[in-house]
């Protein structure tokens, strides 16, 4: 080929880290439908507009930008990482290769949440240090992360071969029976006495996991800290959490050199005045990076309020179920995307995480006495072979292409159509409109002076990328 024709190849071209090609005066477009006909499918490109139109446009200023990104994805818990370890060497690398690698329909997954000793989502219960009633073991000589070997370590050492950036956050349901003020895995509260063991035990977990290859990018102080009705949890109130991030936990990460983020919280946006509280003293605020939400209760614009009374400290969404039925002919993807993409983003959020990565048909692994039946995996696995959910497409309008390190940019919003813009680190812009009106919408999406024609079905959701 003449070296002009190659020159004439590459200006029509601009490839993406992910491998897809666009042409440069074109819009990409991956499409999800209400009616399933297209599942975060690649569509034909949208050729930029020659005429104008009376259409209601959405403007994006990329002159006008806000929070990086950290990513998009799911917790690993016990159960899901018992399944995906139980799967054939080939099936497994399949899987995990379509959740975290980037190329081709692969959906780049950057965002993992593990759980600090075991979730609602484990077979059974355990901590790093578990001691019959009356013992203790102040100093975590016996810590060991025992129960994780055999299945979320292996499993996360392939995931970070496919993705070494991959962001990870740890969070616990407990701490160890022997620390509460009663030996049972449900509710109680962390005794006093206890509180430097226990930041020691939150060292040893970083450290050892370290040691594993897996670097802990943050950890939130107690999962769900107003819920103890959970199996396994704990009560935390926000005084108490305060004193043990000040007084324990972020001297003890301090002292051990330890870099890893602490997130307070780690609960649903219906009491912003927890972490806010706990911002507000100085002594505990100085160890903080930022506060976590999940959305069973409050509205996602409290993440707003938490941000506009610390502007200095990071937002997360660190957890939401998504649950459907598998057997509906509609898919209700307009409802995680609208709620949670768009919003926990819109609302400061450097990351969206859902509950939870895997499961089997019935929903299993879960603990007795409160665990989660009804937990839906973003896939279902069934021996070696796996479907998709809700879960799994929700994400995949995020995570494939606003990569970590993307900024959000302004978009205004239209009355059923809420919408929300990136820039990414190669320059690319990345647009996700969700079409909750009851009928088809036609509109423009506007950039620097130059405007393309959109049509969304209703229940639709779309990703364009240019």
């Amino acid at each position: 080929m003449k070296l002009k024709n190659i020159a004439a190849l590459l200006g029509i071209l601009s490839v993406f880290s992910t491998g897809t090609a666009y042409a440069q005066n074109d819009i990409g477009l991956w499409l999800t439908k209400l009616d399933r006909s297209a599942l975060f499918a690649k569509q034909d490109n949208i050729e930029y507009a020659k005429e104008s139109n009376t259409y209601p446009t959405i403007l994006i200023n990329e002159k006008e930008s806000f929070q990086s990104i950290d990513g998009f994805g799911y917790s690993l818990t016990g159960g899901s990482a018992q399944h995906i370890i139980k799967m054939g060497a080939a099936a497994r690398a399949k899987l995990l290769k379509e959740l975290f690698a980037t190329d081709g329909n692969n959906i780049g997954v950057s965002y993992i949440r593990l759980s600090i000793g075991a979730s609602d989502l484990n077979e059974k219960v355990f901590s790093y240090n578990d001691l019959p009633e009356g013992q203790q073991d102040l100093e975590q000589a016996k810590f060991d992360l025992g129960p994780d070997r055999a299945d979320v370590i292996p499993v996360m050492k392939e995931i970070l071969a496919i993705n070494p950036k991959i962001k990870i956050l740890g969070s616990p349901w407990s701490p160890p029976l022997w620390m509460k003020t009663a030996y049972d895995a449900r509710g109680g509260q962390l005794k006093p006495e206890y509180y430097e063991s226990y930041a020691i035990y939150f060292v040893k977990y970083v450290q050892q996991m370290k040691k594993e290859g897996i670097r802990i990018d943050a950890i939130t102080v107690q999962n769900e800290p107003l819920h103890p009705g959970n199996n396994p949890s704990l009560l935390m109130v926000a005084p108490d959490q305060a004193t043990f991030i000040k007084k324990n936990l972020g001297p003890a990460f301090k002292k051990a050199g330890i870099d890893t983020k602490i997130i307070l919280y780690d609960h649903n946006a219906d009491r912003p005045d927890y972490p806010i509280s706990i911002l507000d003293d100085p002594e505990a605020n100085k160890y903080i990076d930022g506060s976590g939400f999940h959305l069973y209760g409050g509205s996602i614009e409290a993440l707003t309020d938490v941000h506009n009374a610390h502007p200095d400290k990071h937002i997360y969404f660190t957890e939401q179920m998504v649950v459907e039925n598998p057997n509906n002919k509609e898919i209700n993807i307009i409802n995680p995307i609208r709620r949670l993409i768009i919003g926990a983003t819109r609302n400061w959020s450097r990351n969206v995480l859902e509950w939870n990565l895997a499961a089997d048909p019935e929903n299993k692994p879960f603990t007795d006495r409160g665990g989660c039946p009804m937990c839906q995996g973003a896939v279902t696995i069934s021996g070696d072979s796996y479907t998709r959910n809700l879960a799994y497409y929700s994400i995949a309008h995020a995570s494939k292409f606003v990569r970590p390190g993307s900024v959000r940019i302004a978009s205004n919003e239209l009355k059923g159509l809420p919408n929300v813009a990136f820039k990414t680190p190669g320059g690319k812009k990345v647009l996700i409109v969700a079409n909750t009106s009851k009928e088809k919408q036609t509109f423009n999406i506007s950039l620097g002076g130059k405007t393309a024609v959109a049509t969304l079905d209703k229940g639709s959701v779309a990703t364009y990328i240019f």
